[in-house]
C-alpha cells in the first residue's frame, strides 16, 4: 500500500537531479512510498536522468514514474503530479534539494494523524557564490522565520487531511507560502531533520530572486486573503536587530543593501519567473 507520494516538478535540472534522487535513495528505510518526477518544458536532459533512476528505486521497493510534459510551469507539473498520486501523504520536493536519510522517515511519521498537518524539515542554506553572497546566507539564516518557523522552502509535506484544504495548485508564483499558509501556525510542524537548499551565486541573481519571491508573498495575499490570517510572522524587534548587527556586521551590511536593492523598481518586470541558478 503507497503511504507517502513524493513529487518533484524538474525544469532543465540536469545539473541537480542527480543528487536529489540519489539522497532519496540513502534515506532510512521507509515503506509504501513513491516518488513521481515531473520533467516540464525540458531542453536538456532531466528526462534521461530521471528514466535512469527507475532501477535503483524499484529494487528498494518503492514505486517510480517519470511524467514528463512539454507545458511549463511548476504548479503545472504539481498539479500533473497529484493527479497521478496514490499516497495520502504528499511531500513536494524540488529537483535541487537534498535530503538527510532521515528527513522522509520522520515526515511520514509526523503526519501519520487524522489532523490536518503540515511538515518540512530544517534547510541548511549552501552556496558557491562569492563573499557577498555567504555574508548574506549566513545573516539570513539568523532571521527569525527561519531559526524558529516552519519556511518549507524547497521541500514541504502535508496529510491526507491538510491536501483536502485545496483543489489544484493555482496558477500563482509561491507554491511554498500558498500551501504553507493553508495552516495556523499550531498545524505546522518543524523538524530537527535537515536538507540541503542551494542559494544563488550571484548579487544580481539574488536581487531577481528576492524580488521575485516578494511578488509572490504578496500574490498569495492579494488572490488568497483570508489565508494571511495564518501569517504568524515573528519579529526580533530594535533590540534583536541591533544584536544581530554586533555580531554580523558584514552580513547586516550585506542583507540590508540586497533589501533596498529589492526595493528599486529595476528589472521590475522579471518577477513572473526568474530561475534562481
Amino acid at each position: 500500500m503507497t503511504i507517502c507520494t513524493i513529487l518533484i516538478p524538474a525544469h532543465d535540472e540536469a545539473d541537480y537531479l542527480g543528487d536529489c534522487l540519489s539522497a532519496l535513495l540513502a534515506t532510512d528505510p521507509a515503506q509504501g512510498v513513491e516518488v513521481i518526477v515531473v520533467p516540464n518544458a525540458c531542453t536538456d536532459t532531466t528526462p534521461e536522468i530521471a528514466a535512469s533512476f527507475a532501477p535503483a528505486f524499484r529494487a528498494r521497493g518503492w514505486d517510480f514514474e517519470v511524467l514528463s510534459t512539454p507545458h511549463p510551469g511548476k504548479l503545472q507539473a504539481l498539479n500533473l503530479g497529484d493527479r497521478r498520486a496514490n499516497g495520502a501523504i504528499r511531500i513536494y520536493l524540488d529537483a535541487d534539494v537534498t535530503v538527510a536519510p532521515d528527513l522522509i522517515p520522520a515526515m511520514i511519521q509526523s503526519l501519520n494523524r487524522a489532523t490536518p498537518a503540515y511538515a518540512s524539515g530544517t534547510p541548511e542554506v549552501w552556496t558557491h557564490g562569492n563573499w557577498a553572497i555567504r555574508s548574506y546566507a549566513r545573516f539570513w539564516q539568523t532571521l527569525p522565520f527561519l531559526r524558529s518557523g516552519v519556511p518549507g522552502f524547497g521541500i514541504f509535506a502535508v496529510n491526507a487531511a491538510g491536501r483536502a484544504r485545496w483543489d489544484a495548485f493555482p496558477d500563482i508564483i509561491s507554491d511554498d507560502t500558498f500551501v504553507r499558509l493553508q495552516f495556523t501556525p499550531s498545524e505546522r510542524i518543524r523538524l530537527p531533520q535537515t536538507y540541503r537548499w542551494p542559494m544563488v551565486d550571484t548579487l544580481p541573481k539574488l536581487i531577481r530572486v528576492r524580488r521575485r519571491q516578494d511578488v509572490g508573498v504578496a500574490e498569495v495575499a492579494d488572490l488568497f486573503p483570508a489565508l494571511t490570517g495564518n501569517d504568524a510572522k515573528t519579529r526580533a524587534g530594535l533590540w534583536g536587530a541591533i544584536a544581530r548587527l554586533l555580531r554580523d556586521p558584514l552580513g547586516f551590511l550585506v542583507y540590508g543593501t540586497v533589501s533596498l536593492a529589492v526595493k528599486l523598481p529595476i528589472l521590475r518586470s522579471e518577477t513572473r519567473w526568474v530561475r534562481g541558478r
